[in-house]
């Protein structure tokens, strides 16, 4: 897998869900704030998205947003209506509305609004640098890949085929990547100046070196060895990696391993903890042990236990 899907996966839980929201006259909604990542987008019609922090942002046609770090905002027709409050459900969902009156006249504004269940004890530093908001406004080819992935998640949700419910939970998936891709693909002029992740996944050395210990966690890699993936030295690519990424490479080799582990012994309850060390670049299960215990702070199958 490449970096961005493994910061994704080592984060996700549970099941995505997602829904088409009419809305009709004045209105105006307040989401909680969450453990997961919620996402909106226009479908017709405007509306204005309303942060906890920052200015209102207006939202057309076709826009996306995307809010990573599951803080409460409003969505509102206009800027002077009353809000409602919209609590969770026993699942953290949040509830479906009721449907239209019979005869109602066509809505003004329609959006397609979903949520992502997040693990946030092992956040990946790729989605926690990102912005309160990602805003992704509609630009004629801009973003293809992104807008196709709305439409067909858009005709699921209205129409409600055979095959719906497994082709939705893979859209929404296919979304989230979509959508950090087109916010990290507009970032990296700008993030060359001051580093972070934008920067690393668009510096060529770094990038080849990230995908080379994502791609083969286990293997005993030397900051050389990472170096020549991208063909610089030792020294010089230390230095990028660390200037960019924000720690040295095998520092990071080894919060990915741990990372790794956990995301295993949550997933797979039968994989023997012979076979997630070796996984995860150990030679030995004692090993594994020591390093997931100083990392944790309790042993592997304490762990196991308490996430099952």
């Amino acid at each position: 897998m490449d970096v961005l899907s493994d910061a994704v996966t080592a984060m996700r839980t549970g099941r995505p869900h997602s829904g088409l929201r009419h809305k009709y006259g004045p209105w105006g909604s307040r989401f909680q704030a969450t453990d997961g990542a919620g996402f909106h987008v226009v479908l017709r019609g405007s509306a204005w998205l309303l942060p906890a922090q920052g200015e209102p942002v207006a939202l057309g046609p076709g826009d996306v947003v995307f809010l990573a770090h599951g803080h409460g905002h409003a969505l509102a027709g206009s800027l002077d209506v009353p809000l409602d409050d919209l609590g969770l459900d026993a699942d953290g969902r949040w509830p479906d509305p009721p449907p239209p009156p019979p005869g109602a006249p066509e809505p003004h504004t329609v959006m397609l609004c979903g949520a992502y269940l997040l693990d946030r004890s092992r956040a990946h530093p790729l989605l926690t640098e990102l912005p309160e908001v990602v805003h992704l406004p509609a630009r004629v080819g801009a973003h293809s890949g992104l807008r196709a992935a709305v439409e067909l998640l858009g005709q699921e949700l209205a129409e409600c085929r055979p095959g719906s419910y497994t082709v939705i939970a893979s859209l929404l998936d296919t979304l989230l990547l979509y959508i950090l891709r087109a916010w990290w693909e507009s970032e990296p002029r700008d993030a060359g100046r001051r580093g972070g992740w934008a920067a690393a996944l668009a510096d060529p050395a770094v990038s080849a070196a990230l995908h080379a210990l994502h791609t083969d966690p286990a293997r005993s890699w030397t900051v050389a060895e990472l170096g020549a993936e991208g063909g610089l030295s030792r020294a010089a690519f230390a230095r990028r990696f660390t200037a960019l990424v924000g720690t040295p490479p095998l520092a990071y080799l080894t919060w990915w391993r741990m990372t790794t582990a956990g995301r295993l012994l949550r997933a797979e309850e039968d994989l023997p903890l012979r076979q997630v060390a070796q996984r995860t670049g150990y030679t030995s299960e004692f090993a594994f042990a020591k390093a997931f215990k100083r990392e944790y702070g309790v042993a592997p199958g304490q762990y196991r236990k308490q996430a099952s």
